[in-house]
């Protein structure tokens, strides 16, 4: 599995509109068959901020991926809404398939 997380700090005037602007292309990378998980989550200590976190089946999934028309129209279109480069980490984990349970946490009965 390829796991990739990117921090992108947004310009302030496009932040609440940020999951609308990449809507159509997670909806497109999402349908991309190794693709395993595709997800958004806004920092807590800075509202400018958005946090992507990837998975990808392989390396030609993931290079599927940045090879797709979609990628190469969002690079466009994002371009204009970041503050500053995104910060990425890509790590290849071999033999994964997705995500482990934590074994030091678990819910107990309220």
């Amino acid at each position: 599995m390829i796991f990739i997380t990117v921090k992108f700090p947004v310009r302030p005037e496009y932040s609440a509109q940020w999951l609308d602007i990449v809507h159509d292309f997670t909806v497109a990378t999402r349908a991309e068959p190794g693709n395993l998980f595709y997800e958004w989550s806004r920092s807590v200590d800075d509202p400018d901020e958005y946090v992507l976190v990837e998975g990808f089946r392989d390396g030609e999934a993931g290079r599927a991926h940045v090879e797709s028309a979609h990628f190469r129209e969002a690079m466009e279109k994002l371009s204009h809404a970041i503050a500053a480069r995104p910060k990425i980490i890509s790590v290849d984990l071999p033999d994964r398939e997705g995500w482990d349970l934590m074994g030091e946490l678990a819910p107990r009965e309220a």
